[in-house]
């Protein structure tokens, strides 16, 4: 059974792009569709991670608006910062689902008990985990791999009953 998922940002959580203003403000945006099934699965009592190579202070107010349990900024090493969380959790990769679209998230995808990536990942990426999504990164990925996850474990009416 998953117990705790993992999320890239850039490329997974948004669309890859990141913008920045004249006066070098960073501007991300995310899927409201990605954030309602993040901040579903924390209600059902489940553990979520960001594990990301890169740092921003929009990362940070965004992984506290879905109660996010962990956040990794500026990490090289992914697969490290997975291992503190599993044993910290008393969890093992079998536990684990990950969603990463890119080389720097290459180790850390083939650990898990279920990868995914975005339908716009890398194609060396695309090659080794189990599940590419049909929707692209920041466009509702991270929805389809929750769905997939609860539908797989038979636990729709548990997130059902959390809206109606």
């Amino acid at each position: 059974m998953i117990k705790l998922l993992v999320f890239d940002v850039d490329g997974c959580m948004t669309d890859g792009y990141i913008s920045y203003s004249n006066s070098g403000d960073e501007y991300k945006s995310f899927s409201v569709k990605d954030g309602l099934a993040i901040a579903s699965w924390v209600k059902m009592g489940q553990k979520c991670a960001i594990i990301t190579g890169r740092e921003s202070k929009i990362v940070e107010k965004r992984a506290g608006e879905l109660g996010v349990n962990y956040l990794f900024q500026g990490t090289k090493d992914k697969i490290c910062k997975l291992d503190e969380i599993l044993k910290s959790e008393n969890l093992t990769y079998e536990n684990v689902a990950i969603i990463g679209d890119d080389l720097n998230d290459y180790n850390m995808l083939k650990c898990a008990g279920w990868s995914f990536t975005p339908s716009d990942g890398s194609h060396f990426v695309k090659r080794i985990v189990h599940t590419v999504l049909q929707t692209k990164g920041g466009e509702g990925a991270i929805r389809e791999m929750i769905e997939m996850i609860l539908e797989k474990e038979g636990r729709v009416e548990e997130l059902l009953k959390l809206w109606l």
